[in-house]
């Protein structure tokens, strides 16, 4: 069975500021995306790496690559108007390379913006795939949960809370399935869309580290855990 990793960096990230979107911005010396491709590429699953970007960060992303000698085999597609139409076409490229075919492939999808997912976490989350069908990297919760509004709310037992985070991790088939349905605001993660068709969601534990970088501080987080 064939590995795919799609990287979703199709976002603006306007809540980080600056020219670049997050995933372009510079940590630890070279871009934020960089070092997420890399982890990919270094996992034993060594799994085909396709990114999706905004359209109109494809010549800076060209331009990047040549300033950092950046030759990490990858493909580039480009995003949609939301995550899941984003999806949609890194799935399509997929279809293209297994000739319409995805059924004999394993697929990771991962947001850009998290650089310190860690390689053996990867492996681990493409392993369980094998055995579960539709996993997803998640941690429990630290911190006490209410849910409700700020005036009616009540507290939520937080051994049952799960945060999540990616790579989320997939058969082919059942991806493929759940990428056909019409897209809904109900899907807040591509796990939703998976779990819409009834097929259940397997969470593997993941890692506090392996944060989403989405305001300037959270450089500075990345920078004391990066390698």
């Amino acid at each position: 069975m064939k590995k795919y990793a799609i990287i979703v960096a199709g976002g603006t990230g306007s809540r980080m500021g600056g020219e670049l979107p997050k995933q372009l911005q510079n940590l630890n010396g070279k871009p934020i995306l960089m070092h997420t491709i890399e982890k990919f590429a270094n996992s034993k699953s060594n799994p085909i790496i396709i990114v999706v970007l905004n359209e109109l960060m494809n010549e800076k992303w060209t331009e990047l690559c040549g300033i950092h000698d950046f030759n990490v085999p990858h493909s580039v597609v480009f995003g949609g108007q939301s995550r899941f139409k984003s999806v949609q076409n890194g799935l399509k490229e997929i279809q293209s390379l297994e000739e319409l075919n995805i059924n004999n492939a394993y697929i990771a999808i991962h947001d850009a913006a998290r650089p310190l997912i860690t390689s053996a976490l990867i492996d681990k989350c493409f392993d369980s795939t094998k055995i579960n069908g539709a996993t997803v990297l998640a941690v429990t919760s630290n911190d006490s949960v209410r849910k409700g509004s700020s005036t009616l709310n009540e507290t939520v037992d937080r051994d049952l809370v799960w945060l999540v985070q990616t790579p989320q991790t997939f058969r082919g088939d059942i991806l493929e399935e759940a990428f056909r349905q019409k897209e809904s605001p109900s899907f807040t993660d591509d796990a939703s869309v998976v779990e819409k068709l009834g097929y259940p969601i397997y969470l593997i534990q993941g890692d506090h580290k392996n944060i989403k970088i989405t305001y300037p501080e959270d450089i500075k987080i990345a920078q004391l855990f990066l390698p």
